[in-house]
């Protein structure tokens, strides 16, 4: 896609303008990045998804309404929900009565060459909030930047732990207590980070995750520079690793975001037309000085280099980033719900890991 739709953000309002025709579902897609089941690296095509979800102001604050190689990690393969340590689950992806947790982070098996640093299990009791000490809320709906129509709670409604997961839910219930950007709010959802209590500067980051489907929905698992509070976004830089559209449930996006550009953008696609809906997969980053690498279930698809930024743009990635995990719906990029959409929805996280390279690897 070469239309692009550019966005201007300081710590006050948003300025979107629109050069282009406006991004909405499947089509939006980076192409010369794209891997069909194949490993390899992505040409750094920048005409992938256009990220409207930056923040207002510093992100983290939850009263304010802040818009926005190869190595194996013992994950299971593609389509492979039955990997050691996983929660159990029933045929629509459900965790089962008793299903047995992912282990606590002291026993999570580090990849070969990596140390762990931090993780989240969300072992916690069923029915409890997140750890507030690993995550914060995001809290309003003034649009995040892309006219988007959720309304961010910290209410368990919206994310708590349950059978070894966190689950963000996507809802229409209960959304009229709310005002929206465009008014009574139409639905609701959840949006956490780590902002102000865990950052870090190179490493790999991963989740293994299961997507809600529908149209208009946007699942994220991504990263924000923790400078965003001086510099603002996207100075701060932005690494996409886990995005995928409900209308094309089969693609995930893999995205840079710097000072003056959009991309650049890789995306992988399983094979046989399976979803990210209907199994658990792992997708993670590997980040270095200059470099940055993409993976689904350790299939490298995508490699982002330093030496390739686009003219007249700049690498941002050389500080600390914290991490976020929400799940929009609307908006411009994919576009609003339908009558095919059905409600609710949910994305539901076995875990998140962080880990560094282990100085005491040859």
């Amino acid at each position: 896609m070469t239309e692009r739709a550019h966005l201007t953000c300081t710590l006050g309002p948003c300025i979107l303008a629109i050069v282009a025709a406006a991004c909405s579902g499947a089509g939006n897609g980076g192409s010369s990045g794209d891997a069909q089941a194949t490993p390899g690296s992505a040409s750094g095509d920048s005409g992938g998804p256009i990220d409207m979800r930056a923040p207002d102001a510093p992100a983290g604050t939850a009263s304010s309404d802040s818009s926005m190689p190869g190595t194996s990690s013992g994950t299971s393969a593609p389509g492979d929900d039955a990997s050691a340590g996983a929660p159990a689950a029933d045929a629509a992806g459900n965790p089962s009565e008793g299903a047995a947790t992912s282990p606590p982070p002291s026993d999570a098996a580090a990849p070969p060459g990596w140390k762990l640093t931090w993780s989240d299990e969300f072992n916690g009791a069923d029915g409890s909030a997140v750890d507030p000490t690993k995550w914060k809320h995001d809290v309003g709906g003034t649009g995040w930047g892309n006219n988007e129509l959720e309304y961010y709670t910290d209410a368990t409604q919206n994310a708590v732990v349950q059978g070894g997961y966190l689950v963000i839910t996507a809802t229409d219930q209960g959304a009229s207590q709310y005002k929206c950007s465009y008014g009574t709010c139409k639905y609701t959802s959840a949006r956490l980070l780590t902002q102000g209590l865990f950052s870090q500067q190179y490493g790999r980051f991963e989740a293994r995750a299961q997507m809600p489907t529908g149209k208009g929905l946007w699942p994220a698992i991504w990263a924000l520079g923790d400078n965003i509070s001086t510099v603002s976004w996207p100075a701060c830089g932005e690494v996409d690793f886990m995005e995928t559209i409900g209308t094309d449930i089969s693609t995930n996006h893999g995205s840079l975001h710097m000072p003056k550009s959009y991309g650049p953008t890789g995306t992988y696609k399983l094979p046989g037309g399976a979803s990210y809906a209907d199994a658990f997969h792992t997708f993670a980053f590997e980040w270095e000085p200059g470099t940055i690498r993409f993976y689904v279930d350790d299939m490298l698809y995508e490699t982002q280099n330093q030496s390739s930024v686009p003219s007249g743009d700049t690498w941002e990635f050389d500080h600390p980033f914290f991490l976020l995990i929400n799940v929009a719906v609307g908006g411009q990029w994919p576009g609003s719900p339908d009558s095919t959409t059905k409600f609710p929805q949910t994305l539901k996280v076995d875990w998140v890991r962080v880990y560094q390279k282990d100085a005491t690897e040859p």
